[in-house]
């Protein structure tokens, strides 16, 4: 049964961006998160963030939405320095993790926010603000009554557009068929995003590859990359 406040109405839940899942922490993550979170770790707050005040400089800002343990994240942020990267993020264990890359590799333009992501972007990112989106293989809820749950839905889609610069890039990738065939009909049908291939797009070459899709390789899953830009 779902509880009720005591006046009798039904309890109102916000759409979120993510399952909270348990997962433990490693000596090393807790160490960074001691050590660098307070440097890079941005707290959230329900107003626009200043970019240029957080990374010190002007620059494109991308934003990638459940960045997992961040190994991705801090191999392109690091083979992109003149560009700057905001994770969000809400699992523990992988905002540890990529605090630690980010101390190993000596990494000054990635910012991380351990928050829901539609938040981040109702509330911290201002329309037009960002030169990408990254959401790189999300849970894809196999099964079909749980397909509600999956991240890539039209309101979600129509929010990232709406902060995207013109001509900034939206880019998914997924290695579930049918959760790709999802994405590309949901992507497509939004007004303000253009595809910039004839269905799937090859994988662009500042994504590397990761553990999942090297994982749905071996199990003879393709692996789909969408890149659609914002119209003007």
């Amino acid at each position: 049964m779902h509880d009720a406040p005591a006046d009798g109405s039904p309890r109102h839940r916000p759409v979120r961006s993510y399952v909270l899942r348990a997962g433990r922490m490693g000596s090393g993550q807790q160490r960074a998160l001691a050590d660098l979170g307070p440097d890079f770790l941005i707290p959230f707050r329900p107003e626009p963030l200043q970019p240029a005040a957080v990374f010190g400089r002007q620059a494109p800002l991308v934003l990638e939405i459940g960045f997992g343990m961040g190994g991705a994240t801090a191999a392109i942020a690091a083979a992109r320095p003149q560009d700057d990267f905001l994770g969000v993020e809400v699992h523990e264990p992988g905002v540890g993790a990529l605090l630690k890359r980010i101390g190993e590799q000596g990494l000054t333009n990635l910012r991380i926010v351990r928050h829901d992501a539609v938040e981040v972007l109702q509330q911290m990112i201002a329309p037009g603000t960002l030169a990408a989106v990254h959401v790189f293989f999300p849970d894809p809820w196999p099964k079909k009554r749980h397909h509600k749950r999956r991240l890539i839905q039209p309101p979600l889609v129509a929010l990232i557009a709406s902060r995207l610069a013109p001509g900034g890039v939206l880019h998914c990738a997924t290695d579930w068929e049918p959760y790709a065939e999802q994405m590309l009909h949901v992507l497509s049908q939004e007004p303000l995003l253009r595809n910039t291939a004839a269905g799937y797009a090859a994988r662009p070459d500042y994504r590397p590859l990761t553990k999942f899709e090297a994982r749905g390789l071996r199990l003879g899953h393709p692996v789909r990359d969408l890149v659609f830009n914002r119209t003007s």
